[in-house]
């Protein structure tokens, strides 16, 4: 997908004002990379491909119903997928992200975004997250799926739908968390990268 195709994709789903606002987002990144690394600078000319729409592509996995509930992100680091689910909803959303650094980011693109109302930065583990449990929760890259429902099942109900981007390797997770964990386990492939999945997760408990 290239840059042009991927900013296409986002306005014919979201609009315009949804483009535009992810457009300044994405050059918030790109101006705070200079200064702390919070992408692959071989992504920065990627943008809406690698990061934009790779974290998008999550909203289109959900139903309205859970889309509409708390979405708590672990573990946001730049913003993927956490700050775009904020500004593609109107729903609260939780960004998670114990690294000062990034955590004081987060902060300043969701004062600069507008988003504040209804965005929430923690900045710590998720295992000290002590807020209301979430409709939605999501990870990119933080950890293996049996360590994740570990670290974040008490975030969780018996109806959170988990979105869960990962690499070649999501299917051999899905496996080895199976054999402390039970609950729907599906694979899809992601619209940006051949070999990108994503796991989507529902009724996550312990066996």
């Amino acid at each position: 997908m290239t840059e042009d195709e991927a900013r296409e994709w986002v306005r014919t789903r979201f609009g315009v004002s949804r483009e535009t606002l992810l457009a300044q987002f994405g050059e918030m990144v790109r101006d705070e990379s200079a200064h702390q690394n919070l992408i692959s600078k071989a992504t920065l000319d990627a943008m809406w491909d690698r990061h934009i729409v790779d974290s998008a592509q999550l909203l289109t996995l959900a139903p309205d119903e859970a889309k509409a509930g708390l979405w708590i992100d672990i573990g946001t680091g730049a913003g993927f997928p956490g700050i775009v689910a904020a500004a593609l909803r109107e729903a609260e959303t939780v960004l998670v992200e114990p690294r000062r650094r990034r955590a004081e980011f987060l902060q300043r693109c969701v004062d600069a975004l507008g988003i504040g109302s209804r965005t929430q930065i923690v900045a710590a583990k998720i295992e000290r997250y002590s807020g209301p449990k979430a409709a939605i929760i999501s990870a990119r890259a933080v950890a293996a799926l049996p360590d994740l429902f570990a670290a974040a099942r008490h975030c969780s109900r018996r109806d959170t739908i988990w979105l869960l981007p990962k690499g070649a390797s999501a299917q051999s997770e899905v496996e080895a968390a199976r054999d402390a964990w039970q609950g729907s386990f599906h694979v899809e492939q992601s619209i940006t990268h051949p070999e990108s999945r994503i796991v989507v997760a529902r009724e996550v408990r312990r066996k």
